[in-house]
């Protein structure tokens, strides 16, 4: 029996040389191929096909059950070793190794069997159940084996050739790149040379049409060849068509060719694997721009939110000051009309002087302010809630919005990931909506904007409401002002007491309006910035988990392409020296 490609006697320095790096390249496609991903039968399939590098030249026999594929392999074997039958015999993968002492054997759906034939001393041949089997376990089986084939013989019927079933079988193999050689069997019922080239012709075509090249074919009459053989009749033999394609079986693949599609096997099997791995790694890319996309137009949301809320709030504190600068006016009127000759006596009576000024200056002014305040916060509460719906939305966005075209090349670790932290915050953010409570949150945010003006030390007012701190801080200013008792005379007090205190009144009742709009505006600005920095950390906080991902995934995903290109590249290389494509 002739050695395998692993008898490095029969290599040599060279083919020695390049098998090694057709081994290391292979061994690290792999190595990256699973690092994307793949399936537990590809992979499989994969480490088989490296595998067999030590293993004979492996020759696979597919096609429908009533081709004839069973006479053939006999034929070519030059003894009946199969079961022949017009109905599907083969319902096991068949294994023939030559060996002097047969040891049938079965396990797995596929049943080893050893002949006595000089063929087999060469390669291994593999015969399969139809591509039209019924049991589809035993398509799967055959389709299981393709990716091992160091050479694919596709045996059709002169009478039915390439049928549908075939036509899907080779399609579903096509993208393993094998190298495949189609036998027209029972050529015997065609009754001209017109007719079997136009079979030939039929063949070639449908072929090139579905695979993208042209095919070997050979037209061949399995029974006619195994009669002439067993009788010795040359000139029946060479008429049977099978002497052709067994001289090419025999003589074609030698032993440089044999080396030839022996490393093309698993390099094949790796780049159409590696042509699928990088297709999964664009479809998780163009998810993962959209889910990056996705964050990206939040944080842009929560950016023009914070502008929004700036702006709104600005406007919002312009109501205050405006009701201040009406409370001034009032109180340079009150202290122009009541700071004069005429009033002295009244200046004296302090009760109805404070009274007069809370009544006619001061007025709803606290009221009306804490109004203001309470608005800003029913402002900030309905703002937070929205953004939060927003950003429900837009996840919901997200685990719809792929196609199902990308989504069937999602599948794995990948997409269960994606989708479990979709899951999480999207279900994160629906909670807080569910338990949004609007006046309990309100309430809250007073206390807050309430704790600021206090710990603010608003005027030295201590812990009082925020319309009480306002009234006292302006009413303060008339203190000073009511005890106008003893001024001397009315002379001395109309032309210089009542102006110096008229004017003194006005520029403390300015100073303390002043004051208490920059204290309350920077109290409560600072506060609710609080408040709306609280509110973004909140969804940052939320979305931070999936944000990671997407970022972290992108990342990976591209080293992983670029590593897979670089691979890709070097293995199309080897491919090349080897004349394929």
């Amino acid at each position: 029996m002739s050695d395998s490609i692993a008898d490095r006697r029969l290599l040599g320095p060279e083919r020695e040389q390049f098998l090694q790096k057709v081994r290391k390249t292979l061994g690290d496609l792999r190595v990256a191929l699973g690092k994307v991903g793949l399936k537990a039968d590809e992979d499989e399939a994969f480490r088989n096909s490296i595998h067999q590098l030590d293993d004979l030249f492996l020759l696979v026999v597919v096609g429908e059950f009533n081709s004839g594929k069973s006479a053939f392999v006999n034929t070519l074997l030059g003894r009946k070793t199969l079961e022949e039958g017009v109905t599907p015999t083969t319902s096991k993968i068949q294994v023939l190794r030559g060996s002097a002492a047969p040891d049938d054997s079965s396990a797995d759906g596929i049943l080893q069997i050893t002949a006595d034939a000089p063929l087999l001393e060469d390669l291994t041949l593999v015969d399969t159940p139809g591509t039209n089997a019924i049991d589809r376990e035993h398509e799967a089986l055959t389709q299981h084996f393709i990716p091992r084939a160091d050479l694919v013989l596709f045996v059709t019927s002169a009478d039915r050739p390439f049928t549908e079933s075939e036509r899907a079988f080779l399609s579903g193999i096509r993208d393993w790149g094998k190298k495949i050689v189609m036998a027209v069997n029972k050529v015997d019922i065609l009754e001209t040379e017109e007719e079997r080239e136009r079979v030939r012709k039929f063949v070639t075509e449908s072929f090139t049409n579905l695979l993208g090249e042209e095919p070997k074919v050979f037209l061949l009459s399995a029974r006619q060849a195994f009669r002439a053989k067993e009788s010795g009749d040359e000139q029946a033999l060479a008429a049977s068509g099978f002497p052709a394609i067994e001289d090419y079986v025999r003589s074609t693949l030698d032993e440089q060719e044999r080396f030839r599609l022996k490393l093309l096997n698993p390099l094949g099997v790796g780049l159409r694997l590696a042509e699928a791995a990088s297709a999964t790694i664009d479809a998780r890319l163009e998810v993962l721009e959209g889910d990056i996309e996705s964050v990206e137009q939040i944080t842009s949301q929560l950016n023009v939110y914070d502008k929004d809320m700036q702006d709104g709030f600005e406007l919002r504190m312009s109501d205050i000051d405006l009701i201040l600068h009406q409370f001034e006016a009032r109180g340079h009127d009150f202290f122009d009309e009541m700071i004069r000759v005429g009033r002295v006596f009244d200046l004296l009576n302090k009760q109805k002087v404070r009274a007069d000024f809370e009544k006619i200056v001061v007025g709803r002014a606290p009221q009306q302010i804490e109004e203001k305040v309470h608005d800003i916060i029913d402002w900030v509460v309905t703002s937070d809630l929205q953004q939060w719906r927003v950003i429900r939305e837009r996840l919901e966005q997200r685990r719809s919005d792929h196609s199902s075209e990308i989504a069937d090349k999602l599948s794995g670790g990948f997409e269960y990931d994606r989708t479990r932290l979709l899951d999480t915050v999207g279900r994160s953010a629906q909670e807080t909506l569910k338990n949004y409570d609007r006046a309990r949150e309100a309430s809250r945010m007073a206390e807050s904007v309430q704790g600021a003006v206090t710990n603010a030390a608003l005027l030295e007012v201590g812990a009082v409401g925020l319309g009480a701190a306002v009234s006292l801080a302006a009413t303060s200013s008339v203190a000073d002002f009511t005890g106008i008792a003893a001024a001397g005379t009315m002379a001395v007090v109309g032309l210089f007491v009542l102006p110096h205190r008229r004017n003194k009144a006005k520029k403390e009742l300015r100073e303390k309006i002043t004051a208490l709009r920059e204290q309350l505006e920077v109290a409560v600005e600072s506060q609710f910035r609080k408040e709306i920095a609280r509110s973004r950390g909140r969804i940052e906080e939320t979305i931070a988990p999936y944000t990671r991902f997407v970022r972290g995934e992108r990342d990976n995903l591209k080293e992983r392409r670029e590593e897979l290109r670089t691979l890709v590249t070097a293995a199309q290389a080897l491919r090349n020296r080897l004349g394929d494509r």
